[in-house]
């Protein structure tokens, strides 16, 4: 029987997901569908729970759904089991229908970029060391539990609101983490083994995120979760001084090999080829 998943938003016109998990459809041969479905938040309970059954009536199975913006939320009270990751992070970012018919939420944006930093570094290596993590939304909260599941032992968090940096601090309930100061984010580089910027400070349209990385400690990751533009001035200043940078489309090309998986039965691969076919498609838009 032919598999459906597919991913919903409110807008949804940008998402590079069905690009994505078309190519590997493809790539793998099977007989399914990805599609994109723009979806209110007040009518998302309702189209989850009848998109088994709209399935079954065209003869096809519906295996999940991505969910992205402003939709992660919501679902958190629509499913029927939240995985520990999605309670940590407070979103589901994918929905697995299980053999019960049961709706079970997902969030894979941690793993997501903890597969995305070790195809540069050994993760193992972040045992015991320090993070800095700028931001305090949706995506830091990912990045901040996938930081405590590599075993780093301080997670400095700061955030132009700092309010936010401190209730993400409260709901993770770990004594790892410190709030600094948004404005002293500069002096506080000297102690980082990885940087990362979740803010959209950076990101092509938006203003540009100041931090001086002349403090900077020697051994230093720098990663930036956005990927329009590929190369922010935070990465092309990093690289000009010689550290390692991790671009943020990585993140985006990990996090959606769980969800495959679970919904077609085959691990998917992130190679050289599936990067520049989404890239091709990203500069399209």
């Amino acid at each position: 029987m032919k598999k459906n998943a597919g991913v919903m938003g409110f807008p949804i016109a940008h998402s590079l997901s069905p690009r994505l998990h078309g190519y590997w459809i493809k790539k793998y041969g099977l007989d399914a569908d990805y599609l994109a479905r723009e979806v209110r938040p007040e009518n998302l309970k309702d189209t989850l729970r009848r998109l088994p059954q709209e399935c079954l009536s065209e003869g096809s199975v519906f295996c999940g759904t991505n969910l992205t913006i402003p939709l992660k939320e919501a679902a958190m009270d629509i499913v029927d089991i939240v995985e520990e990751a999605a309670q940590k992070i407070g979103a589901v970012n994918t929905v697995v229908v299980n053999e019960e018919g049961q709706l079970i939420g997902r969030n894979t944006d941690g793993l997501g970029f903890q597969d995305s930093l070790a195809e540069h570094v050994d993760i193992k290596t972040f045992h015991n060391k320090t993070a800095l993590v700028l931001g305090a939304g949706g995506a830091a909260r990912a990045i901040v539990f996938a930081c405590l599941m590599m075993g780093f032992r301080r997670i400095l968090l700061t955030n132009r609101t700092r309010q936010r940096a401190i209730d993400l601090a409260q709901d993770m309930k770990s004594e790892k983490i410190d709030v600094i100061q948004w404005e002293e984010r500069a002096a506080f580089c000297k102690e980082a083994d990885l940087l990362v910027n979740t803010t959209s400070l950076g990101m092509t349209g938006q203003d540009p995120l100041e931090l001086n990385l002349d403090r900077l400690k020697n051994g230093c990751v720098v990663t930036d979760i956005v990927y329009v533009p590929l190369e922010t001035d935070l990465l092309r200043q990093a690289r000009e001084k010689g550290y390692r940078t991790v671009d943020g489309l990585g993140m985006l090309l990990h996090q959606a090999k769980a969800g495959f998986e679970a919904w077609f039965g085959i691990k998917p691969e992130v190679d050289a080829a599936l990067r520049d076919y989404v890239l091709q498609g990203l500069n399209k838009k």
